[in-house]
Parts: C-alpha cells; sequence; structure tokens
C-alpha cells in the first residue's frame, strides 16, 4: 500500500476510535454530561486534535450515520430502474436485514444509540442538518431544478418518518420480528402515496420528477 494510502487507513481510523470512545462515554453518563475534554483524554489526544477531527462535538455520535446521509441519492444513481422503484425496493429490503437505518431493529447496543441520537435534543437537530445534505444529494441525482429539490424533500422525509415510527415502537417495547409486516405495508403505503405525488419518477413515469 502506498504511503498516502496508508495515512488516509490512520485518518479513519482515528475518526472511528474517536467516535467510540465518545460514543461509549455519551451511552454511560449522558451527551451533556460528557465534556470534550474528557472524550479526549480517554481517547488519549488532545483537545485540539479531536477537534481536528470532529470540529463539533454532536459530530463525535453523528460520524456512525454519516455513510448512510447520501444513500438515497447512492442508490438512485446505481439504479436501472426509476428512482421510486429502486428507494422502495431499497428500504424493503433495509427492513427484512432489520438494518438500524431503518429503525427496525431491537438490539440492545442499536436501541441504546437511537436513544441517545433521537434523545438529545442537540443531536436530533444536528439530524436534520444531516438530512438536508441527503436532499441536497438526493435532489442532484434527481436533476437538480426546483422539482427534483421539492421531490427530495418529500422522499427524504417519508423516509425519516417511517424510521422513527419504527424506532418509536421498539423502544416502546415491540419486538422487531413481530414489528416487521407492519412496517413493511407501512413503507409500501407511503411509497404508494409519494408515487401519486410524483408520477414522473414511477415505473409508466419518465423517470425525473418534472
Amino acid at each position: 500500500m502506498s504511503e498516502s494510502g496508508l495515512r488516509e487507513r490512520k485518518k479513519q481510523r482515528m475518526f472511528q476510535e474517536l467516535s467510540d470512545v465518545a460514543i461509549r462515554l455519551f451511552l454511560e453518563r449522558g451527551f451533556d454530561a460528557v465534556p470534550v475534554a474528557e472524550v479526549a483524554a480517554a481517547a488519549e489526544v488532545s483537545k485540539p486534535t479531536l477537534f481536528r477531527y470532529f470540529p463539533a462535538k454532536e459530530d463525535l455520535v453523528l460520524y456512525r450515520i454519516a455513510d448512510h446521509m447520501e444513500e438515497a441519492a447512492r442508490v438512485v444513481g446505481e439504479a436501472d430502474v426509476p428512482p421510486l422503484d429502486a428507494l422502495r425496493r431499497h428500504f424493503l429490503d433495509g427492513l427484512r436485514r432489520h438494518d438500524p437505518v431503518t429503525g427496525l431493529n431491537d438490539a440492545p447496543e442499536v436501541l441504546a444509540f437511537h436513544s441517545l441520537l433521537y434523545g438529545t435534543p442537540a443531536l436530533a437537530a444536528r439530524v436534520m442538518a444531516y438530512q438536508e445534505r441527503s436532499e441536497a444529494a438526493l435532489a442532484e441525482v434527481l436533476g437538480g431544478d426546483l422539482d427534483a429539490r421539492l421531490a427530495a424533500a418529500q422522499i427524504v422525509a417519508v423516509l425519516r418518518v417511517l424510521a422513527l415510527e419504527n424506532w418509536r415502537r421498539i423502544a416502546a417495547g415491540e419486538r422487531a420480528a413481530d414489528l416487521e409486516a407492519e412496517a413493511m405495508a407501512a413503507a409500501e403505503r407511503a411509497f404508494e402515496r409519494l408515487e401519486r405525488g410524483l408520477p414522473g419518477l414511477r415505473a409508466d413515469g419518465s423517470g425525473s420528477p418534472g
């Protein structure tokens, strides 16, 4: 491996280690109760070093889901079917796999992370900012104009609400396996409504929102 490749692997490893240490501390004591200086000390780095990797405290947590922020755009961009067909298939596959991103996962560590993420106001607000990035990336793939931006906003909102509803019910005590059929049916209904509102993105449309 080249020297630049080794540096990149080391950099990514540091991102992961800092995020893991921070999340462990936040889960133990709460996001607001753990200062950044303590995270840096636990990770055995200086505070300035930590801020070079993560400019904001919230980013230490959001790093774990950062790869998913442009997932909708990637799915549409790589698909050989119309956008809504590709996104429907991808989300339903995620539900079948109990992908944590769909909210349909009752593993204790996943439930704890989601509780931290959605139960902390500062983190919940940061998630919304990440979702704006997701909208922008999807809109670009869909054409980049106003119609594309409106379509992307609707799609990302639907995916967010579906995932939050699944997490809410699991957090209330339901099991993922028992909830799966209902979650699949809810997703199907949601995509049917999207298709009625965005006919250009469905199988019998043109493939673009305009």
